[in-house]
């Protein structure tokens, strides 16, 4: 026994100290990383904490970074190695230096690189990043406004580039987008759209020289149809936006004898002076089109639609924004047959009549989107619920002549449901308790629904488990028995606004902490609801990354130490015309993902505990401030937030309790001074 004992101690000592996750091979923890979401970097930190090996697996098998700030890029680059996606659109500066540091670290790995939202990099740093990054295949350069022809021609370098996005660059002329097209024969998909400054010379050499073109956006370009026939003649053209081209016209493209055979969506939104003549001519021999957009265009007549009749393929028409016709919307029924998804939204002429006849014949319908047509009652909703019973996604927001009974019908025959708009409607609890019968729902608006109740939402919180968006905006016969019941039957729950639903109180937030996938809160104007409730919140929901607080005014800085202590992924918040001193606002730093800010009309906010939050704050991209505060604070202070990449929004308005004791914010001042 003395030997067995002895024995079975020196293999309990031996597995103790044995890491047994050491013994998986790396293929095995590869896969188990790949059940994690990209969407939640927690779960992928956890994991490398478990230990040193699962630490230097999890570095070698990251894929895509997404850093908040600039300045750990040296080390995060260092630390994962094989990085083929960077998106630096959380970064609030992007300077030269850091691409320096990406090209001189990432010049075989990186394919693609997203640089949409990041300022202060120029040319100089665009030549370092293409000549070094040789693999480079997607680069976003979206909004860089100040960026001219010289810059861009660096991009010309980029030999094996497929994916480049250019919008609101204005700057940028023929000139430079001559030079792209000329050095990067493999584009695939290009963006020019709001770039003013591009005309027909600089499209049209896109379209000779890029043969592999399969997106191009050219909305807003100062061009004529006579780069139409080049991009026309593009083998492999799928996707073409035109929206707000105003320079196309009819005349133009009737002289235009082919279409393109390969094109499958094709926007020409806002484009006034396109009619139905136009547009035959457009898509003359275009058989394999399957989305059309023509919003905000010419009105929508029997020709119109006739223009359509050739394109046999089409599933997809969107013509908001349109004056609609009873023929014409008759015709589309009869001229379409393998419609998926019609949006109507703010069309006016849209009759009961008109939409009746379509919905009849297009029994496999999809997504149905009537959006502010004031015109339909009940008739066309009963058609569309006998009709379309396929339905996935339908938005029929301020529809305000369908009486209650309309929506009824609705959840008996649509079962099918995962979108449902029914914002600003005359539905009450029992048009609830009919569509909680669509089990498969997702998202649910009921906005400005003034006869729904907790009742109501009892049904929907039993039977629709999948909720993953509620949005209760001054639905004003909410309470915390609604809202709990949502809490305990939709888990899965990942954003609710409840905002002006006076009644509700900290018991709803408390319900609502057990939703822990929970990642965007508004209860804005929600004055019974105090730091309690918000405490909660921080405590449940991890994942949280926007919250609007506005005019609760019982929240204090109990409950925003919670929030800087638990919630590390908050990005976005409102605090305006809260309770909120300068101690709650420095708490705030600790979160590194923040990024914007509201802090209008607080009290306890002094223009020292002000600057001295915006200074601690590192990652801020956009604070909006009352413009009293512009002569409060330091000059130098603006002067160097802005250069981290913070962006100032001033409004004038004043809070009607707001007292300002400007005497003291004097003296404050003048200490700051000194401090400057």
């Amino acid at each position: 026994m003395k030997k067995q004992r002895t024995s079975m101690e020196k293999i309990s000592s031996s597995s103790t100290s044995t890491n047994f996750f050491d013994l998986l091979s790396e293929e095995i923890v590869f896969v188990i990383l790949d059940y994690l979401s990209d969407n939640n970097p927690q779960d992928k930190k956890s994991f490398s904490l478990v230990c040193k090996s699962f630490y230097s697996i999890e570095a070698k098998h990251r894929r895509t970074l997404k850093p908040l700030r600039s300045e750990y890029l040296p080390s995060i680059l260092n630390r994962y190695p094989q990085v083929l996606a960077l998106d630096l659109t959380l970064c609030p500066r992007i300077t030269d230096f850091s691409l320096s540091v990406i090209a001189s670290t990432c010049t075989k790995t990186l394919r693609f690189i997203d640089l949409s939202r990041s300022k202060f990099f120029t040319g100089d740093g665009l030549t370092v990043l293409v000549a070094n990054c040789v693999n480079l295949m997607g680069l976003d350069l979206s909004n860089s406004t100040d960026l001219r022809d010289s810059a861009v021609a660096a991009i010309g370098e980029a030999k094996k580039l497929e994916k480049l996005w250019l919008g609101r660059c204005k700057l940028v002329t023929d000139i430079g987008i001559g030079c792209i097209a000329v050095g990067c024969p493999k584009l695939k998909m290009i963006s020019l759209k709001w770039c003013l400054g591009i005309g027909d010379l600089g499209v049209e050499l896109i379209a000779v020289k890029c043969k592999e073109l399969c997106s191009l956006d050219l909305s807003y370009l100062p061009i004529t149809s006579k780069c139409l026939p080049a991009i026309l003649k593009l083998q492999y053209l799928e996707e073409l936006f035109l929206e707000g081209c105003f320079g196309i016209d009819d005349n133009s493209l009737t002289a235009l004898k082919q279409g393109s055979k390969s094109l499958k969506t094709l926007d020409m939104s806002s484009c006034e002076n396109v009619s139905d003549a136009g547009l035959s001519s457009l898509t003359s021999g275009t058989g394999c089109l399957q989305q059309l957009t023509l919003a905000y265009g010419s009105p929508v007549t029997l020709d119109l639609a006739r223009s359509l009749q050739r394109l046999s393929k089409l599933q997809s028409i969107k013509l908001d924004g349109c004056l609609v016709t009873c023929s014409g919307l008759q015709a589309i029924g009869n001229y379409c047959a393998s419609l998926r998804e019609l949006s109507l939204s703010k069309c006016s002429g849209v009759t009961d009549e008109g939409l009746s006849s379509l919905v009849k014949k297009q029994k496999e319908l999809r997504k149905l989107d009537i959006t502010c047509c004031r015109k339909l009652t009940c008739v066309s909703i009963a058609h569309i619920a006998y009709s379309c019973t396929s339905l996935i996604s339908l938005k029929m927001e301020s529809c305000t002549l369908v009486p209650r009974e309309a929506f009824v019908l609705i959840g008996r025959k649509c079962h099918l449901l995962e979108e449902l708009d029914l914002t600003d409607n005359e539905i009450d609890d029992e048009g609830l308790k009919s569509i909680s019968k669509c089990s498969r729902l997702s998202i649910l608006k009921l906005g400005i629904c003034l006869n729904i109740t907790d009742e109501g939402l009892r049904h929907i919180g039993n039977r629709c488990s999948k909720l993953v968006e509620l949005d209760l905006y001054r639905s004003m016969e909410i309470t915390d028995s609604g809202i709990m019941a949502i809490a305990h039957g939709c888990p899965d729950l990942e954003m609710i606004n409840m905002s002006y639903c006076k009644s509700v109180t900290d018991a709803s937030l408390i319900s609502m902490s057990k939703c822990t996938k929970l990642n965007t809160l508004e209860c804005r104007g929600c004055s019974l609801i105090t730091s309690l409730g918000i405490a909660a919140i921080a405590v449940g929901c991890k994942h949280l990354t926007r919250l609007d607080i506005k005019k609760c005014i019982n929240i204090n800085d109990f409950g925003v130490l919670p929030l800087a202590h638990f919630s590390q992924n908050l990005k976005e918040i409102n605090l305006s015309c809260t309770s909120i001193t300068d101690v709650g606002l420095l708490s705030l730093a600790s979160i590194s993902c923040l990024q914007s800010m509201n802090i209008l009309h607080l009290k306890g906010l002094s223009p020292r505990g002000l600057a001295a939050a915006l200074l601690a704050c590192g990652g801020l991209t956009k604070v909006k401030l009352h413009s009293s505060f512009k002569s409060l604070l330091p000059q130098p202070l603006f002067e160097h937030l802005e250069a981290r990449g913070c962006v100032f929004h001033w409004r004038e308005k004043l809070f009607q309790d707001e007292l300002e004791d400007s005497k003291s914010w004097k003296q404050q001042l003048a200490e700051m001074d000194n401090d400057f």
